[in-house]
């Protein structure tokens, strides 16, 4: 069927099996309590509606915000809550929540008796209790919750009362605007070196900041499980606000002017203050000025107190890090970070605890013996690991690790979290050392483990490790020895396990909700690139297929990475043993409509040593994509003249430079993409390098630049609100305009009020019918080549 060249369509449906794939329920998932014997099961709503997606929103700072309910918009929350007990694992009903509740932000309070969480009304974001007892929620108090910045809410540690950042009462109606301008808009820049990349939803002018202002307007509150309230300082622009573990308290990001109108929210000027129980000031530990200089270097920090925190194993200690460098990876350093604490009533200078090499990324608190810090080096992929001793004074730091992030084979593992007696995460702990949890990727792949690491020695035991034909992770540690995993297979749903060292019991019995792909088969392929770089990928053929029916149509979805190592890109990652649960941007749908799927396919563009990768991205993506199609090929799966090929994002960019430096594919599909870098001249990617400094390369990898060549047809498809950083919805519009005005074959799908992931219903079946339609008439039914 030809579509004119312009047309208005209504939503479009595809097969019946797509529509039953999408409309499956979610699985629900498990939030196990402090007594570790109750656990919450819950289950996320199902897509969104246009309507919802549609619905009203502002988009200010980097935010996107539901104005009725002082929150981020789009946002699809938990529609079910029951409570079970282990290993038992039947679910038992609660009472007194409304039909079809909107719930988020669901913490237990620290002694297991109740559970607090946020649910969507008619005004606004109510802040509920669960009784776990009595198995009965209600709403608390009659404020409205400010879920803007971060979490709207926190217990305290006796578990009777709540610290929450409400909207202030007597707030009154939003800034008006009668449409007429008050003069003009300026921006200047004063010789300053300023980068940014190219940042989407930014303030506009004064009454986008009267709006923000208006929105991140917070009153914190002290809320009693009476429900008596009682407010604690004054209302301001309130980030956050974090008690102490011994709630005596409290942490708080102020925000305040200037604003910007090149950098979020999160760049803006930002006091960080101490208040006591009371809401009284007890110390400014810093006032960080708007930060609109930072490098674009993707190991560039913000100057000043960063990753503030409270020691979670301390009553009330603080513990941030703070550059040395003024957050500049390109100045000269020994010494790059150092990271504080700083222990109640916060008198005198901070403690020093540690001087790094590199940036600090995470801290997992124990004792005052036992910590955990982690520093990293992205350009270099190097990652430490130190042992340090919080509450011993001049301590030094052990190693523990030093390794590449790139090298999933030799990772050690990251350290296991739990909550303590008052409800702070810190580092789970045996008698004489601490627990870790990984991936576990080998040649395999991914075989998810629980270790042990022996102090003082440092020894590491693997305890426990998943085995075929199984994928199984750690989900909750219960006691030395117990835990609880979530297993999955190929055709088993993820369901929660007990073990106890000796013996395993199956908790849960969820449903398979993907039963129209019953019978397909996954296999986990390796091959080589024409250089010797190791690639793998997951090979589907449809149910019931074998070789002796000859080969198929297929569709290749890919997203290519960038490495540092070429053995670290030929590492297996993922497992062939994963349950495929299908999301609208799955390429798995077309398993249902006799198609095999490729799915991601290594594509690595390697950069050894001083290398940059992207200097020869085109060579390698073009080597990576020529030896998939030989390999699944040479398999007899794919016919060589009916493969596609596609991609979301990245992906979606990587599409469109395959069709124009390749012939291997009949069509491409490519979504919410990037196709001309000069419109993100400060770094894309992985890509660290101004336009200005890599020109040739900025130039060689935008396929906009090669549109004459795209012959095979090509689907663009794009959110019109699409808000990530570089796939402005002018991208896609402007690659139609070059390939149709050059001739070639294409077609732009424009979805109304969508952003770089699409939520609505209607837009995920919309997609899936387009890209049937384009996959059956440019691929499965190819016509034969003329032969002159």
């Amino acid at each position: 069927m030809l579509l004119p060249l312009f047309a208005a369509l209504s939503y479009q449906l595809p097969p019946q099996p797509m529509i039953d794939l999408v409309d499956a329920p979610a699985t629900p998932v498990l939030n196990v309590g402090p007594n570790r014997r109750t656990a919450l099961q819950l289950t996320r709503q199902a897509l969104l509606g246009i309507h919802e997606v549609a619905a009203p929103e502002l988009r200010l700072a980097g935010l996107r915000l539901d104005p009725r309910l002082n929150a981020e918009s789009r946002q699809r929350r938990y529609e079910a809550m029951a409570l079970l007990q282990l290993p038992s694992g039947t679910p038992l009903p609660i009472h007194g929540l409304p039909a079809r509740p909107r719930i988020e932000h669901v913490m237990w309070a620290p002694d297991g008796r109740h559970v607090a969480f946020s649910l969507a009304g008619p005004q606004g974001l109510e802040l509920w209790t669960l009784d776990v007892a009595a198995r009965r929620a209600g709403r608390l108090g009659r404020l409205r919750l400010n879920a803007l910045g971060g979490a709207p809410f926190h217990w305290l540690p006796d578990g009777r009362a709540l610290i929450a950042r409400a909207i202030p009462a007597g707030r009154g109606p939003a800034p008006a605007d009668d449409g007429v301008p008050k003069g003009p808009v300026t921006q200047e820049s004063f010789g300053r070196k300023a980068p940014a990349p190219t940042y989407a939803d930014m303030l506009k002018d004064p009454q986008d900041e009267a709006l923000f202002a208006y929105h991140m307007q917070a009153q914190v509150e002290r809320v009693e499980l009476s429900g008596r309230e009682t407010r604690l300082g004054s209302p301001d622009l309130l980030e956050s606000a974090a008690p102490s573990p011994d709630g005596n308290f409290v942490l708080v990001r102020r925000l305040h002017r200037p604003f910007s109108y090149k950098v979020p929210y999160q760049r803006f000027p930002v006091a960080l203050e101490i208040w006591d129980a009371r809401g009284r000031k007890a110390r400014t530990l810093a006032d960080l000025p708007l930060a609109e200089t930072i490098p674009i270097s993707f190991d560039a920090v913000r100057p000043g107190p960063r990753q503030l925190e409270w020691r979670g194993d301390a009553p009330a200690t603080l513990a941030w890090a703070e550059a040395q460098d003024g957050g500049d990876p390109a100045r000269p350093a020994t010494v790059r970070d150092v990271v504080y604490t700083f222990p109640a009533p916060f008198r005198g200078k901070p403690w020093k605890l540690a001087e790094l090499a590199f940036h600090m990324e995470d801290v997992a608190w124990s004792s005052n013996h036992l910590a955990l810090v982690t520093e990293g080096w992205w350009k270099t992929r190097r990652t430490r690991t130190w042992i340090v001793e919080p509450g011993v004074p001049g301590a030094k730091p052990r190693l523990l690790w030093d390794r590449s992030s790139e090298d999933h084979y030799g990772d050690p593992g990251k350290p296991l979290l739990k909550r303590d007696a008052r409800g702070q995460l810190v580092l789970a702990t045996t008698g004489n050392g601490f627990y870790l949890e990984g991936e576990g990727a080998s040649p395999r792949g991914s075989e998810p483990f629980l270790a042990k690491v022996a102090l003082p020695g440092l020894e590491r035991t693997v305890l426990w490790r998943s085995a075929a034909p199984h994928y199984e992770f750690v989900s909750k540690l219960l006691d030395e020895g117990t835990f609880l995993t979530s297993r999955e297979g190929v055709a088993e749903p993820p369901n929660y396990f007990l073990h106890d060292g000796k013996t395993e019991r199956q908790v849960t019995r969820f449903a398979n909700p993907s039963k129209p792909l019953a019978g397909i088969h996954k296999a986990l392929i390796t091959y080589q690139r024409n250089d010797g770089v190791k690639l793998s990928g997951k090979l589907y053929t449809p149910a019931g297929w074998t070789p002796a029916q000859g080969p198929l149509p297929m569709l290749m979805w890919a997203y290519p990475r960038e490495f540092k190592s070429a053995d670290a890109a030929g590492q297996v990652v993922g497992s062939p043993f994963r349950f495929d649960r299908i999301s609208g941007s799955s390429p798995l749908f077309w398993l249902t409509q006799g198609y095999a799927v490729l799915d991601d396919p290594a594509l690595p563009i390697v950069g050894a040593g001083t290398a940059e990768p992207n200097d020869t991205y085109v060579q390698q993506l073009t080597a990576g994509a020529q030896a998939a199609v030989d390999e699944v090929v040479r398999r007899g799966v794919a016919d060589r003249r009916r493969i596609a090929v596609g991609g979301h994002s990245y992906g979606a960019f990587m599409t469109a430079n395959l069709l124009a430096h390749t012939q291997l594919f009949a069509a491409g599909i490519a979504r919410s993409g990037a196709y001309n870098r000069t419109l993100t001249p400060f770094g894309f990617q992985g890509e660290e390098r101004t336009f200005w400094q890599a020109e040739g390369t900025y130039g060689t990898m935008s396929p906009f630049n090669h549109a004459a060549a795209i012959k095979a047809p090509l689907l663009l498809i794009h959110g019109m609100a699409d808000n990530n950083q570089g796939t402005n919805p002018i991208q896609s519009e402007r690659l139609f305009a070059a390939v149709s005005g050059l001739g070639g074959n294409v077609r732009l799908v424009m979805l109304p009020a969508e952003s770089h992931g699409y939520q609505a219903r209607e837009s995920t079946l919309h997609v899936l019918w387009e890209m049937t339609r384009w996959l059956d008439q440019h691929v499965k039914h190819r016509p034969e080549e003329k032969k002159l």
